[in-house]
């Protein structure tokens, strides 16, 4: 029975080795997928704000000469808040048809 015990004893610290080994594996493939999320996110995040800004200016040059066409700044900017009013009015009209593609996106965007 002795010599099983000691044939035995490397093969335990094997699976000791191979459990650490495996740990460690899952530790750095734990930090690799969150930085790819976070990096993701980053970076999506900046294009938003940029899209944003660009929108914002958009919106106020189009109020301005707007204001300019029609001779007063608060038919301008009344007529461009009117445009968005339509807009969203439209977009909450079909947000079902909206609402599968925005889902997809998200879900895809998480499990890449």
């Amino acid at each position: 029975m002795e010599p099983q015990k000691e044939s035995t004893r490397p093969i335990i610290d094997q699976l000791k080795e191979y459990v650490e080994t495996r740990l460690k594996l899952l530790k750095y493939e734990g930090i690799d997928r969150s930085s790819a999320v976070i990096a993701g996110i980053v970076i999506d995040l900046s294009i938003i704000i940029c899209l944003l800004l660009t929108f914002l200016f958009a919106s106020l040059t189009l109020a301005l000469f707007l204001s300019d066409c029609f001779g007063s700044y608060w038919q301008g900017f009344g007529s461009v808040s009117l445009i968005y009013l339509l807009i969203a009015f439209a977009v909450y009209l079909s947000r079902h048809v909206f609402k599968r593609p925005v889902i997809n996106i998200i879900i895809r965007k998480l499990f890449n």
